[in-house]
């Protein structure tokens, strides 16, 4: 039994320290949209994979680190509506 407090004390700290890791109420949105920011935050950060994005799209580095820049302001569109409680 001190095992699975410990486990959930040890999750609940993750998640408040931490906003990616998510907590019970996070909607798939949520997720979503930080998996998205996650990943196009990561593409910034490493310079091959602009030279390879530019290649493949025919594009310069700069207009794809542009994209990828506006791409983080609402990867997944609008937050869905919730409803009232």
């Amino acid at each position: 039994m001190g095992d699975r407090y410990n486990i959930h004390s040890q999750l609940e700290h993750l998640q408040s320290k931490y906003i990616g890791t998510g907590h019970a109420d996070t909607t798939k949105w949520e997720w979503l949209t930080n998996q998205h920011r996650d990943s196009n935050a990561s593409y910034l950060g490493h310079f091959d994979l602009i030279n390879y994005f530019a290649l493949a799209e025919n594009e310069t580095k700069a207009r794809i680190k542009f994209t990828l820049m506006e791409k983080m302001l609402q990867p997944c569109g609008p937050p869905p509506e919730r409803p009232e409680d």
